[in-house]
Parts: C-alpha cells; structure tokens; sequence
C-alpha cells in the first residue's frame, strides 16, 4: 500500500524566512491544515498565503506611519458622534475618507467653535489617509509655529525635506487661537505658497475665513494671497453644533446629583 510522501513543512518554513516572509512562515503550518481541510487548490493555498503576508505588512506599515504621524491617539471616523453632530454630513466625510482630495493636493478647512469635534474629525480623516498609503503629519498651530522659526534660515534644498513640507497630507490643529504677529504671517504664506499644488493641508480653525485677517496681522494682501491658495479647490465643513465636552460635563454632573 501506497502512501502520499510527508511535506518538510520546516524546511518550507525556513525557505519562506530566508525570503523575508516571515508571517507567512508563521501562518505557513495553519494555511496549510485548512487548506487540506477545505480541499483547497495549489494556487488558493498559495493565494491565502501570500495574502496573509500582504495584510501583516500593510498593517504594520500602518502602525509604523500612525506613529511617525504624530496624530492622536484615539480618535478615529467610527468614534465620531454623528448623531450628536447632525451639521456634519456623514456621506460627505465618508467620500473625503476615500483620500482622493489627498491625491489632488486640496486643502480641507474644518471650521467651528471650542469642542465640536473639529479635532476628531480632522485626526480621524488622517488615520484614514494613512490608511490609504499616504504619508501624515500633525501639528498643533503653535507647534507649527514654533517650527516654522526654527527653520527660517534652512537652505532651501534642505528645507524642502523637513516633514511639514515633504509629508502627502499636512494637519494643522486649532489655528486662530492666537493672533500671529508679522514675521509668522510671513511664514505660514512661505509654508502654504510651497504646498498649493504639492501636498494637501487639513487645518482645524475656530475663526471664520472673514476674520482670518486679523488673525494674520491684520495684513489683508498677505491675507487675500493666503486664503486664494487655501480656498482653490478646497472642501470647507463648517460645524454648528454644542460642545462635547460641556455635554459630557453636563451628564458627569447629572450622575452626581443623581
């Protein structure tokens, strides 16, 4: 009587490390019982192996980029509260999630007052963007700022490395909280002029695109030259909504009066 001949499952196993595939020598033993089990064909097996590969990449890569993004943590597009924000159209936010306005280098303005989720928002369409494969990174303004200055006597071919220029999507958070003075208006237009057609800005704003002129030193021209490269095909979401943050005071209030 006949038998089939053993796999060396571990010289397979060490054939696919030698290779750099080393999820798929670990799932090698598994994919392969199920695959027997299921009466899977030679090129599925292979399929569903590679597969496994492809997706511990991806999400390592993910990991990697979320890191490096400075984005943070815990706030994700499935954690938004539509509901409790019914200004902010969810079919609207779930096509900017498709990341194409990323790919055209558009600028997104989210606009509205202290703690509607503008923060949430603008942090979970970066996850999604990264996602997506495309390279982010987070500023708060004043962080911004503070990099801009520091780097004002960078030479150009060195300049153009640093991250707030050479990133795909760039996330400026809570701009208008502080008036700029005239050298930082001149260097946020600097950083604005260099991204228009190159990368995307995603800003979080509590002031309106009315009042952006006294916000930048009070300079209109500069002003004009910003917004006419920030608004060309540009999405603007305006929030009008109650804060989450008073409304989870509210309700830590209720519980302990209850």
């Amino acid at each position: 009587m006949s038998t089939k001949p053993k796999l060396d499952i571990d010289r397979s196993r060490e054939q696919l490390e030698a290779l750099g595939l080393g999820h798929a020598a670990a799932a090698l033993e598994q994919t392969l019982s199920a695959a027997v089990k299921q009466s899977t064909t030679a090129h599925a097996f292979l399929d569903q192996l590679l597969r496994s590969e492809l997706d511990e990449r991806d999400q390592r890569r993910v990991r990697t980029s979320l890191k490096l993004s400075n984005l943070p943590t815990g706030m994700t597009l499935a954690d938004f509260d539509f509901a409790f924000q019914p200004s902010v159209e969810r079919s609207r936010i779930e096509t900017l999630a498709t990341g194409a306005w990323v790919r055209a280098a558009e600028t997104l303005l989210i606009q509205g007052p202290p703690g509607v989720g503008k923060t949430h928002l603008g942090v979970g369409l970066g996850v999604k963007a990264i996602e997506h494969g495309f390279s982010v990174q987070f500023y708060r303004f004043d962080e911004l700022l503070v990099a801009l200055r520091a780097d004002a006597g960078t030479p150009p071919n060195r300049l153009r490395r640093k991250k707030y220029l050479s990133t795909a999507l760039l996330v400026i958070d809570e701009l208008g909280f502080e008036p700029m003075n005239r050298e930082e208006a001149s260097l946020f237009f600097r950083l604005v002029s260099y991204r228009y057609g190159r990368g995307s800005i995603l800003i979080t704003t509590n002031k309106s695109v009315r009042d952006w002129t006294e916000l930048l030193a009070g300079d209109e021209a500069l002003t004009t030259a910003i917004l006419d490269r920030l608004l060309h095909n540009a999405h603007v979401i305006n929030i009008k909504g109650r804060s989450y943050r008073l409304r989870d005071l509210e309700n830590a209030l209720a519980v302990r009066e209850g």
